[in-house]
């Protein structure tokens, strides 16, 4: 539990280095839950909520960025 505690802590970390590259567009992300399969679940807001590159900015920007950064992570979803 303790070591989960400290993985959502430095993807919180993460995130908050991506935000600003979201944020010039008009958008933002929100940590919704980090699973015991070390699933990162996210949330997409403002304009890349709904985006048709929301996808790619997923997968090839916020997922890559944070396993880069907490290698224990195994994906990036988004939810609604």
């Amino acid at each position: 539990m303790a070591e989960n505690i400290n993985i959502k802590e430095r993807v919180l970390k993460a995130l908050e280095r991506i935000r600003p590259y979201l944020q010039s567009d008009g958008g933002d992300i929100q940590l919704i839950e980090v699973t015991e399969d070390f699933t990162v679940r996210v949330k997409l807001q403002g304009a890349c909520h709904g985006c048709p590159y929301s996808l790619q900015t997923l997968k090839a920007g916020v997922e890559q960025a944070l396993i880069k950064e907490v290698p224990e992570i195994r994906s990036v979803v988004s939810v609604d």
